[in-house]
């Protein structure tokens, strides 16, 4: 993991200062170093420190997103080491003996250089003059969301929009959007009792039992460790609390879901079984609608905006968040509803499904053989 992690900055640390085949900031940062090595002590160590206490850090811990905001001080230490290497390239120009305003001009010509390449590598990435993917999102998955209803997701790209087109904007307030995943943080229910204080009131029992074994792991999450009892027991307290919030909800309104929350892992194997045993999941838009019948749902056709998602406005890294979470939701969504809709003989519209999944990535194989099955299931003209 290590490996990968060093590899991984040095291509940030490379788009960061400039395009990697002019990588100026970075040399003089090193003649920086070695000039506050020989000069100024103090800051040399203290830069260094900096360096290695972060990478020491930051390489050793898996990051999932935000990568580059992990390595913040590397980069400042960083730029001051390259504040160094001109203050020497300016002091070299004075031992030449050229004039003073040569020297200046030298220096400036440096300083305009450096801060032109960080700019030309940087620039296609950070320009988000046609960034408009967590507004879009937001939107698409409100747009599916009756109103009142609940939905659960433990997608934080869901999450942390959602906060602050609710808390911030005052959109879809009517909307209860829960994190599945702070649901293993006693400080979460603070809030959702602030925000949802009749959700809480409905499920009150199971939330308080939940809570009160959340609290003792918080306290000393190696005693549960130790115990498979314990384990055991707080992992159905947490399921327990689910189903009661799930089915006292579903009585006022509907409940939805992310793909997201059907991935299996540690935490929730039990939760992504108990779901679709107990609900038919109806795609609808970006969302699954937990459905307590059998029978076909024909909700409507959800309009996604994708503004600068794959029509090449905004570019991304193969490893950003946008290309990793993102675009798989949207895509394997679509997919659901194109199979949703080919399940109950609606070809036609599963037809519609398929191709917007195609639009947004090409090389789907799921979606080409969906629209394959449903194109020769059409009735003949």
């Amino acid at each position: 993991m290590m490996g990968a992690q060093f590899v991984e900055f040095c291509r940030m640390l490379l788009r960061e200062f400039g395009p990697a085949w002019l990588p100026l900031p970075l040399a003089l940062a090193l003649a920086g170093f070695a000039t506050a090595y020989r000069q100024d002590r103090t800051t040399f160590w203290f830069l260094l420190s900096i360096v290695i206490a972060n990478l020491a850090y930051d390489l050793s811990y898996e990051i999932a997103e935000d990568k580059d905001a992990y390595y913040l001080p590397v980069f400042i230490s960083v730029a001051l080491a390259a504040g160094f290497g001109i203050r020497w390239l300016i002091q070299l120009a004075a031992v030449k003996s050229m004039s003073w305003g040569t020297s200046y001009g030298v220096a400036a010509i440096v300083v305009l250089l450096t801060s032109a390449t960080a700019f030309a590598g940087n620039w296609p990435f950070n320009n988000r003059r046609h960034y408009f993917i967590a507004h879009d999102y937001v939107e698409n998955l409100l747009s599916a969301v009756e109103p009142n209803g609940l939905l659960l997701t433990q997608d934080w790209q869901v999450a942390s929009p959602m906060f602050y087109a609710q808390q911030i904007e005052q959109r879809r307030r009517d909307v209860k959007v829960v994190d599945v995943n702070l649901l293993r943080r006693s400080w979460y229910f603070d809030y959702l009792r602030r925000t949802y204080p009749d959700l809480i009131e409905r499920s009150r029992d199971k939330i308080d039992a939940y809570v009160e074994d959340l609290k003792q792991w918080e306290r000393d999450p190696g005693a549960f460790a130790r115990s498979q009892p314990l384990t055991q027991r707080i992992s159905m307290a947490f399921l327990e609390m689910v189903r009661s919030i799930v089915t006292n909800e579903i009585r006022f309104a509907p409940v939805y879901i992310t793909n997201d929350l059907l991935a299996a892992n540690q935490t929730n194997d039990y939760l992504t079984q108990w779901i679709p045993q107990t609900y038919q999941l109806v795609p609808e838009g970006l969302v699954f609608n937990l459905a307590r019948e059998s029978s076909f749902h024909d909700s409507p056709d959800v309009r996604l905006e994708t503004r600068g998602l794959t029509d090449g406005t905004v570019r991304y890294e193969k490893d950003d968040v946008v290309n990793l979470k993102i675009l798989p939701a949207y895509t394997s969504m679509l997919i659901n509803r194109g199979r949703y809709l080919a399940a109950f003989n609606q070809h036609g519209r599963a037809i519609i499904a398929f191709k917007e999944a195609l639009t947004l990535d090409p090389n789907l194989a799921a979606a080409r053989e969906g629209l394959a099955q449903s194109t020769a299931k059409l009735p003949s003209p």
